[in-house]
């Protein structure tokens, strides 16, 4: 049903001419990648909930969950609403909504609840469903926005719904922002601050490897066998031992703490001012001020309170190129590292004409998406002028499709529509030559690299194609 929904919405009068070829080729597989895509979200989808890839995630994450509802958005509004409220069944008392929801059906995945121990350690996490301690990236008011927004351009009946699901999903987003605020701002810097990397999304990015390098994981680590690489057989593409041991000792760190926040500020061996994580708060409360504004909700200035100071926060974390650098809490250390994350003023949006200029140049420049080696003018995790740079290594160098949606996104949302659209045509371009929607790519091959099957592509490669005039 989603990959027909898909066809019908890339209709003939969508598809714009192109005097490019690779333009040409996209129009004439745009129908066959939209239903592809589409039929990806079905393949990973259990009942009311996609999953983000089989094998490998079979629980719900939470900012791929937010990326997947954008994605349903385009197709099926209400099917967007029940993913996001099933992700936040999990919320915590606190607000906090955890970066894992796991499927009490679908266990086999490491660590899993049982290593995460949140509800036998902190009154604030559910009993049921079990979830992780650690929370991810808040993109969900922006996908709360656009699928209200999807829904209005449906039928009355759809519109109306999702209204009536926004009034009660409103108070669970201003309950999670407003633990963003309290828990987790930290005050000198007001970046939110996080205790572990995998709070970023960007796991093993060399943005902490500072940080990382501190953490020293005790001779009391219980043992564990890793089960990610069984579904991923080059194990260069994800990270190493000794990393996943950092990881797992953060977590019993976290668990040692009670999950309490305060605590953790105190004895956490990680804790990073993180600006992308930031940057996107500050763009999601924008959205939020706009939802609660669309619903006559009085906490409008509420929310656009709390995206002014995420946003000012940045700005002070940007250097004199235009790039932001996140900073480690426990040394001071300034944490540039030549990642996708200094672009965190672009996110953050509400730039000066010049800053955005400045930074649409050095997204397209040699360092980035234009170096000469790349198959695709996308831009890497890492850049290729970094000593940091790994082309294989999940965020240490591959091109990440769901980033792109956000660059694409956030330069359309700042008026460089030319800009946004080179990047969503030359992500378009990668998928079709590719032949798979993959995790992430290979950024001089355009080799899938991580699961080939995965939702939040499949997503993204939707909303480019299905909700607007993608060739434009």
């Amino acid at each position: 049903m989603l990959a027909d929904r898909a066809v019908s919405h890339v209709g003939g009068e969508r598809i714009l001419d192109s005097n490019n070829y690779a333009g040409e080729l996209l129009e004439k597989l745009a129908v066959t990648m939209a239903a592809r895509a589409a039929h990806v979200l079905g393949i990973n989808s259990d009942g009311d909930v996609v999953k983000p890839a089989r094998g490998l995630y079979p629980h719900q994450w939470s900012w791929d969950t937010a990326f997947i509802a954008i994605g349903l958005s385009a197709l099926d509004p209400a099917l967007a609403c029940r993913n996001l409220d099933a992700l936040f069944t999990g919320q915590w008392r606190n607000g906090m909504v955890p970066h894992i929801v796991f499927d009490p059906l679908a266990m086999g995945y490491f660590p899993g609840p049982d290593r995460w121990a949140s509800a036998e350690v902190s009154a604030d996490a559910p009993v049921s469903p079990l979830t992780s301690g650690i929370c991810q990236p808040p993109v969900h008011a922006i996908a709360a926005l656009r699928t209200v927004r999807a829904a209005a351009e449906s039928d009355a009946s759809t519109a109306s719904s999702a209204l009536r699901w926004a009034e009660t999903f409103l108070p669970k987003l201003l309950g999670w922002h407003r633990f963003l605020v309290k828990e987790r701002t930290e005050a000198s810097t007001g970046l939110v601050r996080i205790f572990h990397g995998w709070e970023s999304g960007m796991d093993n990015s060399p943005r902490f490897d500072g940080p990382y390098s501190r953490v020293h994981p005790g001779a009391e680590l219980p043992p564990y066998e890793r089960r990610d690489l069984r579904f991923v057989s080059d194990a260069s593409q994800r990270p190493t031992k000794e990393e996943y041991d950092k990881y797992l000792w953060l977590v019993e760190e976290a668990k040692q703490a009670g999950y309490d926040q305060d605590v953790l500020s105190r004895s956490s061996s990680f804790d990073v001012g993180d600006v992308f994580f930031t940057a996107l708060f500050a763009a999601a409360n924008d959205d939020l001020a706009e939802l609660a504004a669309l619903l006559g909700a009085p906490e409008v200035g509420e929310a656009r309170g709390y995206g002014e100071r995420a946003r000012a926060a940045v700005a002070a974390r940007t250097g004199p190129s235009g790039l932001a650098s996140d900073i480690d809490l426990r040394t001071g250390e300034d944490l540039g590292a030549g990642t996708i994350a200094g672009f965190a003023p672009l996110i953050a949006g509400q730039l000066p004409a010049q800053d955005l200029d400045r930074l649409v140049t050095l997204l397209q420049g040699p360092c980035w998406a234009g170096h000469p080696g790349l198959r695709w003018a996308l831009p890497p995790s890492t850049s290729p002028c970094s000593a940091h740079f790994r082309p294989r290594s999940y965020w240490r160098g591959p091109v990440w499709p769901v980033t792109n949606w956000l660059f694409s996104w956030a330069l359309e949302r700042a008026g460089a529509n030319e800009a946004a659209a080179e990047l969503r045509r030359a992500a378009l371009e990668q998928v079709v030559a590719a032949g798979g929607l993959a995790e992430y790519y290979e950024p001089y091959t355009g080799e899938v690299l991580g699961t080939a099957n995965h939702s939040w592509t499949a997503a993204v490669v939707v909303d480019w194609l299905c909700g607007g005039d993608w060739l434009a």
